[in-house]
């Protein structure tokens, strides 16, 4: 059976029903994605993603209050009430460690209800590029959705899964992209050459690069600049969250 990778710009472009038994990686890099990965890397018992803010706070009134907090923004800010934003700063060991994260984001959360009916779901950000990458191996399905930004492509979503389907097609000339994953990886490959010619390393260009995205320049503008460094870490964690698809939690597998 061939091999493919296919690249989703935005879950409105995709239906729900396309991505059954497939393995999927959603990716927000900034910052869902990345955050949910430092919150678990931080010791979190898991990341519970809800769709929006009231169903988030619904469900935390059936927990102990020591036993969780509530993360999440819209609009790039944290949500009245809760206890921390969408910085993977604010993830530490000491906000997070062995507690649950009931987590609501503008685009992220809502691109996992769209994978409802995947085989597996993964979480794809550029600092668990490489883990990612081992984790999918030899799958045969492999379909990467991008979170976008309020219904429109965002670039730093584009460049990621351009990575993981360059990384996982470069020595397969046999597997089948779609156009989008040719479109992705040609944005990727043009990053890293920029980065060799200009003498810098990836992750440092890639920094830059989110920085002009609309996504880097919303965080300047509120005052998260320093989110896009973090963001932009490639391989600083070596973990795969994955999406438990029958209790709706994200865990450590």
């Amino acid at each position: 059976m061939t091999r493919k990778i296919e690249v989703h710009f935005l879950p409105e472009l995709v239906a729900s029903e396309s991505l059954r038994g497939a393995t999927v990686v959603v990716i927000d890099v900034l910052r869902a994605s990345t955050t949910i990965a430092q919150a678990l890397a931080a010791g979190a018992k898991e990341v519970v993603p809800f769709r929006d803010v009231d169903a988030t706070r619904r469900h935390s009134e059936s927990l102990p209050r020591e036993s969780y907090v509530l993360g999440g923004e819209r609009g790039g800010v944290m949500i009245d009430l809760f206890d921390l934003g969408n910085s993977p700063a604010e993830y530490t060991p000491e906000s997070v460690g062995g507690r649950s994260v009931l987590f609501t984001t503008t685009n992220g959360t809502k691109a996992l209800e769209r994978c409802r009916e995947a085989y597996r779901v993964l979480i794809g950000a550029a600092v668990n590029l490489a883990a990612v990458c081992e984790s999918l191996g030899e799958t045969l399905n492999i379909q990467l959705l991008c979170a976008g930004t309020a219904g429109e492509v965002t670039r730093e979503d584009v460049l990621l899964a351009g990575a993981i389907a360059y990384q996982l097609s470069r020595h397969d000339e046999g597997i089948e992209l779609n156009d989008s994953a040719q479109i992705a990886i040609a944005g990727w490959r043009n990053i890293v050459a920029r980065a060799v010619g200009a003498g810098k390393s990836v992750s440092d260009h890639l920094a830059a690069e989110f920085r002009a995205t609309r996504g880097g320049r919303n965080l300047l503008q509120i005052g998260h600049g320093d989110d896009l460094t973090l963001a932009s870490r490639i391989d600083s964690l070596a973990i795969v969250p994955e999406l438990d698809l029958q209790n709706w939690r994200i865990g450590l597998p």
